[in-house]
């Protein structure tokens, strides 16, 4: 069973084509531009097995096409490692493109669940936070190493990653900040694509209705020339 936060029938920018996309509830990260503070807590949303949620995302097969599927996301969908593997085995078995959005921050390379659901994962959309490790700390309130450690091990096993950005004035958006994550992405032979996602305050009202603070009350989305100059230098797609 997987506590699902919502779904996303015809999604089309989390991952190639149209895609069925769903939200898991649960993240031991805090990230100061969550635009999702009600995924956070795991108990949360609603119970479904992986039957239920693969007889939902079947409806709309016919509109993935060649290169549309499911992604799933959160919150962070590798706290739900069991229901990951058992939906990706029943999706498989129907041909549908499989993907997971994730930070990779739960990661454990001696749990062997890991080697099961990556044989079964088309594609990892690979959250990077940021490059250093006191400023991932700070922004997210955990260490990034077992991300780092995701990421080599995904590079190792030749999984297909997006990696993707979020640039926050004066939190991410550094020039050197910015070249440092680029030699490291350089590292990766599996990386097919980086996305910069510009923050955005559309989830700030969830803070007020959850009565949370909100920590980058005071921080306006980064402007066109400073998105130009990341997309630049770490190599993005326009």
């Amino acid at each position: 069973m997987a506590q699902i936060h919502s779904y996303e029938s015809l999604g089309t920018v989390d991952g190639p084509g149209v895609r069925f996309v769903v939200f898991l509830q649960g993240c031991p990260m805090r990230c100061k531009y969550c635009h999702n503070p009600d995924t956070w807590a795991q108990k949360g949303g609603k119970e479904a097995s992986a039957r239920e949620v693969f007889c939902e995302a079947v409806k709309y097969k016919r509109y993935f096409g060649k290169r549309g599927g499911v992604t799933v996301t959160g919150g962070e969908p590798l706290l739900q490692l069991d229901f990951l593997i058992e939906f990706f085995t029943l999706l498989k078995e129907e041909g549908i493109h499989t993907c997971i959005d994730t930070s990779g921050i739960c990661f454990d390379e001696q749990d062997g669940r890991y080697e099961k659901l990556l044989a079964l994962t088309d594609l990892v959309l690979l959250d990077i936070k940021h490059p250093d490790e006191e400023a991932h700390k700070a922004l997210t309130g955990r260490s990034g190493a077992p991300a780092r450690a995701f990421a080599q091990y995904l590079n190792k096993k030749g999984v297909p990653v997006w990696i993707r950005y979020v640039l926050v004035p004066a939190y991410t958006d550094g020039e050197q900040t910015l070249r440092r994550l680029r030699e490291y992405l350089d590292t990766l032979a599996n990386v097919e694509r980086v996305e910069v996602l510009p923050y955005h305050t559309m989830g700030a009202e969830k803070y007020q209705k959850l009565n949370l603070p909100y920590a980058l009350e005071s921080v306006a989305p980064p402007d066109e020339e400073s998105i130009n100059r990341a997309r630049e230098i770490l190599g993005a797609k326009r």
